[in-house]
């Protein structure tokens, strides 16, 4: 249900078990790219996005998080009291920087927190998780479209995917080994899109040895 444009309330996942506990984030920040994004992160491994400008209507995606991620989540959850008690927001008036919310579901049981800033170092890493999560389907979405509508597009879309990947901004890089391969050996594509997505794909791989 959506209160007014762009904010709804907190819906269980699409396909989630109703039994299942659900780690929710939310940031809303107007005028930003994107402006509004939610994940959810549920313990039976279904998860869902939500990335768009306010006024869009609410579009949540499935998508898959790897088990190693979505036990830090629920880890990281667990340290923050499962969002319970004291505030997280620094106590300090600030810049705006987006109203980020974390929400914790199981059952009955639910708590949440908001806050534009916060030192805590598990919310921040939690926080972080998420945004990587957001930016990793974001890359992925973009080489997608750009493979499918716009071929002379993919390499500068290759070259932001590595720029993330080179930050240590993407929480799991090999969920976009298929479009990877799929680019490397699609002889349509010019030839430096193809050989940047090979080397990525290899870099990928390379790493989890």
């Amino acid at each position: 249900m959506c209160l007014f444009a762009g904010l709804c309330l907190f819906l269980p996942a699409a396909g989630a078990n109703p039994g299942a506990a659900t780690v929710t984030y939310r940031r809303v920040f107007k005028n930003s790219s994107p402006e509004f994004i939610e994940i959810k992160v549920s313990e039976d491994g279904k998860s869902t996005f939500d990335i768009r400008r306010l006024d869009d209507d609410a579009d949540p995606q499935a998508f898959e998080v790897g088990p190693p991620v979505q036990k830090k989540i629920f880890e990281l959850a667990a340290e923050l009291n499962h969002f319970t008690g004291a505030s997280l927001d620094i106590q300090k008036k600030i810049a705006n920087l987006g109203q980020k919310t974390l929400r914790y579901e199981n059952g009955a049981e639910a708590h949440e927190t908001s806050f534009n800033y916060t030192l805590n170092p598990s919310a921040t890493q939690l926080m972080q998780i998420f945004e990587g999560l957001a930016r990793q389907q974001q890359d992925l979405v973009l080489l997608e479209r750009q493979a499918k509508f716009d071929r002379l597009g993919v390499n500068d879309a290759l070259m932001q995917f590595e720029s993330d990947m080179d930050h240590r901004l993407l929480p799991e890089p090999e969920r976009l080994l298929g479009i990877l391969d799929q680019i490397a050996g699609d002889s349509h594509f010019v030839e430096v899109a193809r050989s940047r997505a090979r080397a990525l794909a290899e870099r990928i791989r390379n790493s989890r040895q």
